[in-house]
């Protein structure tokens, strides 16, 4: 049987074949990086949705402490603000006065 020149089957014999073994070669290759790469690119993941969390905790730490301070500056300059939050939060009453309580049924 005559093989034509310059046919790409013509020297080996095997065209066919050795285009099956290079594809079988490039998957494992890929498989062996998908290995090597895909714990990484796990962790990658989970760090950056830590640090997504960690960044609108920061935001909203930020808004916090600015309300904070807020009310801080209210405290050491607005005695009709510091009464009300005596009342609120420890029942300061003044002399004379009386206290009532709302009562839940049940």
């Amino acid at each position: 049987m005559a093989q034509k020149v310059g046919h790409p089957d013509a020297h080996s014999g095997h065209g066919p074949r050795k285009k099956g073994i290079n594809r079988t070669k490039v998957m494992m290759v890929a498989v062996v990086i998908i290995i090597i790469f895909l714990p990484s690119f796990a962790k990658y993941q989970e760090l950056s949705y830590k640090n997504r969390k960690l960044e609108e905790r920061l935001i909203a730490l930020g808004r916090e402490s600015r309300r904070l301070e807020e009310e801080k500056l209210w405290l050491e300059t607005d005695i009709t603000y510091v009464e009300k939050r005596a009342r609120e939060e420890i029942g300061l009453v003044r002399k004379g006065e009386i206290v009532l309580k709302g009562v839940t049924s049940k």
